[in-house]
């Protein structure tokens, strides 16, 4: 019952949004695939950062959310910057049900406990978009990762935070999100969204007693990325 994570799978199954013309993304999907194959089985679950389908409604998503329950394990998928499909969660744990896509589960709010430990996290934010509100922004997304933790709290074992933006990057940070995870004593961090990077850098790193990782899946060369045995 192994925990793996990959995030920026950018899935377009059902819209005109190929990745393969960006470099290093050629024949992205069936990578993918065959390195989850190799890897996951079906007692696995396996945590999916953000940015998982190009689609624009809950609808178009189906052919990216299909091929994603077609493959082994469960699936935790959260929200990315282009995840412009997502809807409430009643909507789409209906939208699940409808179409019989049991193994995917949505990180929205809320916790999963997992073994030893417990997936939590939210969006967060880029810490230096210029969105207008971009103050009610960023406190929304601190006051979601709070609701998340503190579900795991309820659900024990370690919390686990993922995010699709990266709390800090290079010299720059995220206050209002890093500072959550400093006050709920967070030790392991795992984000996507950045793009085109090579070698260890991100890999793993350590700040404040917190190890951060980059998960984006051109990052992981489409492979998941072990969290937990």
């Amino acid at each position: 019952m192994a925990l793996f994570t990959i995030g920026d799978t950018h899935l377009s199954f059902g819209s005109d949004k190929p990745m393969d013309i960006f470099k290093g993304w050629a024949d992205y999907t069936d990578r993918l695939e065959k390195t989850w194959r190799s890897i996951i089985t079906d007692d696995d679950t396996v945590v999916i950062p953000g940015d998982i389908s190009w689609a624009m409604s809950l609808q178009s998503a189906l052919p990216d959310l299909q091929f994603l329950h077609g493959l082994p394990g469960t699936k935790i998928i959260g929200k990315g910057n282009h995840d412009y499909w997502w809807e409430t969660m009643r909507k789409m744990n209906l939208f699940l049900e409808k179409n019989e896509l049991s193994s995917i589960r949505f990180l929205f709010n809320n916790a999963y406990r997992i073994g030893d430990v417990s997936v939590c996290g939210t969006r967060g934010w880029f810490y230096d978009a210029e969105t207008e509100n971009v103050e009610k922004i960023l406190n929304r997304e601190a006051g979601r990762l709070r609701m998340s933790l503190n579900a795991a709290r309820e659900l024990g074992g370690e919390p686990i935070v993922f995010l699709h933006y990266p709390p800090l990057y290079e010299d720059k940070i995220c206050k209002e999100i890093y500072d959550v995870l400093l006050e709920y004593n967070v030790r392991r961090c795992y984000f996507g969204h950045l793009h085109g990077l090579s070698g260890n850098k991100y890999s793993l790193f350590e700040r404040d007693g917190i190890r951060f990782s980059l998960v984006a899946a051109d990052f992981l060369s489409f492979c998941p990325k072990i969290v937990t045995l």
